[in-house]
């Protein structure tokens, strides 16, 4: 047997017998919004000598892939605003065994990179739009354009990326009663939308969670008047249960960690950009890969097999609650959105 078919036989299994094929990889936590939900105006980042160098990222992403990883997502923070991250995708986007390599962005910097990102081998897009209003967009990101996200969107569209999504953090008061707007506007350009319920990841000063949380529920009832959805089975390897619109065939998929657990059936980790594997979420089981690669430069056999051991810890699943202090006190940028 060659080595490539041995190692793409090798699967990362939990002890609750969940497959996992799926890593999302944060490159940076920086960025150049601040976004309510997701960090205070403040923040603090990662001091850079303890964020992992691309090789060093380069190397965890080949490990993962040959430990039967299909899907590699590329986070932030922002990922675009990382230095010679393009290198980083053609890497990772020319392991053999990786179907796919796919990120996440606020899309500030698709007009400058979106054909790089292809030429790469970057697969589809999530874009971060929370609002279709240049004020209220302003507010929830604390100083973004609009205007400039809306247009790096046109651009990777025009590029041809296999699939473009749009993810949408909805909180009550502050953008509810745009989820309608914002179906249509993906709708019309042939994009799929997902709707999240805000996860209690970090204190932060700007809203009361329970106050602000529209459940997914809410969301497809404020849908029912104006479109038509119906249940279907897709997947894109991620915690999305998405729905079809009989009126454009664009796919509505809904995030739900509080209405609609999702941990049964996880198939993910993520890698912090200090190079902590988190096993979930809303967990903070972790194993220090940072220390691994640093310990053992070059050394991948120590790499996976450190991997391979953190199988043991993944937790069954996260019990996010609105209604106390959040246990997790790392923020949304800290952990890999």
């Amino acid at each position: 047997m060659s080595v490539a078919s041995a190692t793409t036989a090798e699967k990362l299994v939990d002890r609750f017998g969940r497959v996992v094929d799926y890593v999302r990889i944060s490159v940076t936590d920086r960025c150049d919004f601040r976004c309510v939900y997701c960090m205070e105006p403040d923040t603090k980042f990662v001091p850079r000598p303890q964020v992992l160098s691309l090789e060093e990222l380069a190397l965890i992403s080949r490990a993962f892939v040959e430990l039967g990883v299909h899907k590699i997502r590329l986070t932030g923070g922002e990922p675009l605003v990382r230095r010679n991250v393009v290198k980083l995708m053609e890497d990772i986007a020319g392991l053999p065994g990786l179907r796919e390599l796919v990120i996440t962005t606020n899309g500030s910097q698709l007009q400058r990179l979106a054909g790089d990102l292809k030429s790469a081998g970057v697969k589809r897009l999530n874009v971060s739009l929370d609002s279709l209003d240049p004020e209220r967009f302003r507010q929830i990101t604390r100083g973004g354009k609009l205007e400039q996200v809306l247009a790096g969107i046109d651009t990777a569209r025009a590029v041809g990326f296999e699939r473009i999504k749009i993810n949408s953090v909805i909180l009550k008061h502050r953008n509810h009663e745009e989820v309608v707007p914002l179906v249509r506007y993906a709708a019309e350009r042939g994009l799929d939308i997902s709707f999240i319920e805000e996860m209690p990841l970090g204190v932060i000063d700007d809203h009361d969670r329970a106050e602000t949380y529209y459940s997914s529920d809410e969301i497809r009832r404020d849908l029912a008047p104006h479109f038509t959805l119906l249940p279907t089975a897709e997947t894109t390897g991620g915690p999305s249960r998405y729905f079809r619109l009989v009126e454009h065939g664009t796919r509505v998929g809904f995030i739900s960690p509080h209405s609609h657990n999702f941990c049964d059936n996880c198939n993910r980790v993520r890698l912090t950009v200090e190079g902590r594997l988190l096993l979930c979420l809303g967990q903070e089981h972790s194993v220090d890969l940072r220390c691994v690669v640093r310990e053992h430069p070059g050394d991948i056999e120590r790499v996976k097999q450190a991997i391979r051991d953190s199988m043991a810890i993944k937790p069954k699943g996260h019990e996010f609650t609105l209604t106390e202090q959040p246990v997790i006190f790392r923020h949304m940028n800290a952990t890999g959105g």
